[in-house]
């Protein structure tokens, strides 16, 4: 099985199909699994990449605590251990943090970044105050309404549970993420990267409002924005096909502008 080294840390990951490269990193609850839906739907036309997160899944998960600051770094030897250029790397909520810190730390591996439901940590501060207020509202919600709508919920109860489970083989928790927000890069440490950024959204997302995510978009230099209707904020399980859609588009698009340029 793959495994990359991350300065000691042995990080698992896995790669699929061929074609222009799509690196997904999990949010809070997730591992490499979490993305069955996106690799079967994305591997004929893309190289798929999915990795665990040092806490997560099969990757080293011994150490007595975790550092989210660390997180970065996986990628980033992913990456490395694989010898990608012009990847786009596809965060899913505070994964999107990871993934925007890795992108910046190898702007020549990576051609753009996705911020999946999440602001990646930008340092700014009208987008830390309405995501503030966001969460605000977010925190009144039992967890799995903030990730699911209720109506798939009931329908799909066999999905929800599923998704639950998810978590169940990871060590590392929630809290052990929260501090990778700290000292974020600013608009114009992403200018001066070279790596474009998309913001993409779900219409029905309970824990960052499209609102706030726009806002950051027209603050920010270049980026795209993708908002997928009725979609909430664990979209690429709710709705795998309008998320695997919008990230098919964003690797065509961002692709398609570099080789124009």
């Amino acid at each position: 099985m793959p495994i990359a080294d991350s300065d000691g840390t042995s990080i698992y990951y896995e790669r699929h199909g061929s074609g222009p490269a799509i690196l997904f990193v999990h949010g809070s609850g997730g591992h490499h699994a979490a993305w069955w839906q996106q690799v079967a739907a994305l591997r004929d036309e893309f190289t798929v990449v999915t990795v665990d997160l040092r806490g997560f899944g099969k990757s080293d998960s011994s150490m007595p605590e975790f550092d989210g600051q660390d997180f970065p770094g996986d990628v980033v030897a992913v990456l490395d251990a694989e010898d990608l250029t012009d990847a786009m790397l596809v965060g899913q909520s505070i994964g999107s943090v990871a993934a925007l810190r890795a992108g910046l730390l190898r702007p020549e591996r990576v051609g753009s970044v996705v911020l999946g439901h999440s602001l990646g940590g930008i340092s700014h501060p009208e987008l830390k105050e309405l995501a503030a207020a966001d969460r605000a509202e977010a925190v009144k919600l039992p967890v799995i309404d903030r990730l699911l709508t209720k109506r798939f919920q009931q329908e799909r109860a066999d999905l929800t549970f599923l998704f639950q489970q998810m978590g169940t083989f990871n060590v590392a928790k929630m809290a052990d993420l929260r501090n990778l927000d700290t000292n974020g890069p600013s608009l114009e440490d992403i200018e001066a990267s070279g790596v474009k950024v998309a913001f993409l959204a779900g219409e029905k997302d309970a824990v960052l409002s499209v609102k706030t995510v726009t806002r950051a978009h027209e603050l920010t230099p270049g980026s795209h924005l993708e908002i997928v209707p009725d979609a909430p904020h664990s979209m690429y399980w709710e709705t795998p096909a309008q998320y695997n859609a919008a990230v098919a588009h964003l690797r065509r698009t961002l692709t398609a502008q570099k080789e124009a340029a």
